[in-house]
């Protein structure tokens, strides 16, 4: 019972926060959810792993393929990010 007073009391501070400074006040989502952001690591690491045999196996190529799919990766985050943030 104490736990519920207490959680309802720190939400009810929270509130009273958030109503008097709207700047602490979340606005949208986190640029990547929490499992969104494990798949997105899981998968980039076995493309990491198969851009390096990429390279390895295909020369120059390989390379030209590794450096294509990072500077699209930075590319794609960089907007998601600035929209995310523009959006606050």
């Amino acid at each position: 019972m104490a736990s519920r007073d207490t959680r309802q009391e720190f939400e009810d501070i929270v509130e009273r926060l958030t109503t008097d400074y709207p700047s602490l006040a979340r606005t949208g989502m986190p640029p990547f959810a929490r499992p969104v952001l494990v798949t997105l690591l899981i998968v980039g690491g076995l493309a990491w792993a198969l851009l390096s045999v990429a390279m390895v196996a295909w020369g120059w190529r390989g390379v030209v393929l590794t450096c294509a799919a990072v500077l699209g990766t930075v590319v794609a985050l960089t907007v998601r990010t600035y929209r995310w943030r523009a959006g606050r």
